[in-house]
């Protein structure tokens, strides 16, 4: 089956808290989602696709993205990937974000929230999709450890 579709989207760590997105939709409960999206013709690169979609969602700059998962859906047509980061924020402004979807109502709501990074409240959230929230709540440490190993100079 062809991939049709490509996301990448981040564990987002802010020192000890993970950043994430409360969506909240007439008629279904609220639910939270990793920050990130689909990956455009336009971006250069996977991970470029990911710091585009910090930015339109949070106004934010990481600094530092390192890929741990692949999450694979089959679709209608095809198959579905999503490119799963750790990453660490390094600023954020919530006013400078420019993401589309938060001109359109209907939508629903996007709050910007952010939980201890800890397995019990990950287990506390319906964060989405499933298979998401049990890669990040079973590899809390093995994250930190990723993000926290010095990148030596080439």
């Amino acid at each position: 089956m062809p991939i049709i579709r490509c996301s990448a989207r981040a564990i987002l760590l802010d020192g000890d808290e993970l950043i994430l997105i409360k969506r909240t939709k007439p008629g279904r409960d609220p639910y939270w989602v990793a920050v990130g999206g689909g990956v455009e013709a336009s971006d250069p690169s996977l991970e470029d696709a990911l710091h585009r979609e910090v930015f339109e969602e949070l106004g934010g700059k990481l600094s530092r993205a390192e890929l741990v998962h692949l999450i694979t859906d089959v679709l209608e047509d095809g198959v579905g990937v999503q490119h799963i980061f750790a990453a660490r924020l390094e600023r954020m402004d919530i006013e400078a974000r420019t993401g589309a979807e938060f001109d359109k109502p209907e939508r629903g709501g996007y709050e910007v929230v952010r939980v201890p990074f800890t397995t019990e409240a990950i287990g506390q959230l319906n964060l989405m999709p499933p298979e998401l929230a049990a890669f990040a709540a079973g590899n809390v440490e093995a994250i930190k450890a990723v993000l926290d190993v010095r990148v030596r100079a080439s």
